[in-house]
C-alpha cells in the first residue's frame, strides 16, 4: 500500500508540475516592447524545476471536495507565483545571497538585482490577480476570502515576518520555542495557507477547516526539520541550491538544536501527527498522507 501510495504520488507530483508550467507558459507570454526582460526573468523564476509541493497540496485539497480542476489549478498557480516570489527575493544579495535556486542560476545572476526585484513584485502581483478573478472561481465571496487567506500568509504575520526572523537570526542566538515559531511564519503559513485554500474552493465553512489546518501545521514543521536535515547531508546537485548555509551564517535550526537523532523523530511524529488529522476522510485523502510521508523521506 506504502509503495503504490508513493508512486502515486510522484506520478500526480508530474501531472500537477506539468499544468503549473503550462499556466506560467500562458500567463507569461513575452511581449515585443521594453518590458520583455521583465516577463523573461519572471519566466526563468517560475518555469521548471521545483517540487511544485503547494500546488500539489491546493490541488489535493480541492479534491476533496470535488472542486473543479480548472478552478484549482488557477488557484494552485497563484499560490506557485506568490512562492516563486519569495525565492527571487529570498536569493538577492540584501537577503540569502544565492547563486543557485532549482538548479538554475538565480534570477538576479541572469537578469540582475534591479530586474529581479521586479520580476518578484510582478509575480506577487500575478498571485492575488488569479485568486481574485472570477475564473478562478464565480463566487465573489470565496474569491475575497482566498485572497485574504493568501495575504495574511505572505504578510508580517506570515512568511515575511518569518524573513524578517531570519534575518534578525544571523545575529542572535534563537531557542528553540522561537526557531520553531520563526519557521511556522517563513514556511508553514504559506503551506497551510495551500490547504486552507483548497478548503475554501471547495466553499468549507472555517470551523469545518480546523482539521486540516492542524495537518498543514504538523506538516510544514516536519518540511522544515526535514529541510534542515537535508541542508547537513543533503547533495547540492540533487537539491538543486546551496546547502550548509545555516551553519555557516551561525542560525540556529532545528538540527542544532535537537540533534540529528532527535530530529528525526519529531519529524516522523509529526507526519503521523498530520496524518491523524485526517483520520475522518477515507481513501479521498490518501494523497495527502502520501503527501506528509514525501516531506520527511525527500532527497531535495
Amino acid at each position: 500500500m506504502a509503495a503504490n501510495n508513493n508512486a502515486n504520488l510522484l506520478r500526480e507530483m508530474e501531472r500537477v508540475a506539468a499544468l503549473i508550467d503550462r499556466q506560467f507558459d500562458t500567463l507569461l507570454q513575452v511581449p515585443d516592447d521594453a518590458r520583455r526582460e521583465l516577463y523573461e526573468a519572471m519566466r526563468h523564476a517560475a518555469i521548471g524545476g521545483g517540487k511544485r509541493l503547494r500546488p500539489l497540496l491546493v490541488m489535493a485539497t480541492a479534491g476533496l471536495f470535488n472542486v473543479d480542476e480548472s478552478c484549482a489549478i488557477r488557484a494552485a498557480t497563484g499560490i506557485e507565483a506568490l512562492h516563486v516570489y519569495s525565492l527571487i527575493h529570498d536569493d538577492l544579495p540584501c537577503m540569502d545571497d544565492d547563486d543557485l535556486r532549482r538548479g538554475k542560476p538565480t534570477t538576479h545572476i541572469v537578469y540582475g538585482e534591479a530586474t529581479a526585484v521586479l520580476a518578484g513584485d510582478a509575480l506577487h502581483a500575478l498571485a492575488f490577480g488569479l485568486l481574485a478573478d472570477e475564473r478562478t472561481h464565480r463566487d465573489p465571496f470565496v474569491r475575497a476570502e482566498m485572497t485574504a487567506c493568501l495575504a495574511k500568509a505572505a504578510g508580517p504575520a506570515g512568511m515575511a515576518g518569518g524573513q524578517m526572523m531570519d534575518l534578525v537570526a544571523e545575529n542572535s542566538t534563537f531557542d528553540l520555542p522561537t526557531v520553531t515559531r520563526l519557521q511556522q511564519l517563513k514556511t508553514g503559513a504559506l503551506i497551510t495557507a495551500c490547504v486552507e485554500i483548497g478548503a475554501i474552493l471547495g466553499r468549507v465553512s472555517n470551523e469545518g477547516r480546523t482539521s486540516l489546518r492542524g495537518y498543514a501545521h504538523d506538516l510544514g514543521l516536519a518540511f522544515q526539520i526535514a529541510d534542515d536535515i537535508l541542508d547537513v547531508e543533503g547533495d547540492e546537485e540533487k537539491a538543486g541550491k546551496a546547502l550548509h548555509k545555516d551553519a555557516k551564517a551561525g542560525k540556529e535550526t532545528f538540527l542544532s538544536l535537537m540533534g540529528l537523532e532527535r530530529a528525526r523523530d519529531q519529524a516522523q511524529m509529526l507526519v503521523d501527527q498530520a496524518k491523524s488529522h485526517l483520520n475522518s476522510y477515507g481513501a479521498e485523502a490518501d494523497l495527502l498522507r502520501a503527501i506528509a510521508e514525501y516531506t520527511i523521506t525527500r532527497d531535495r
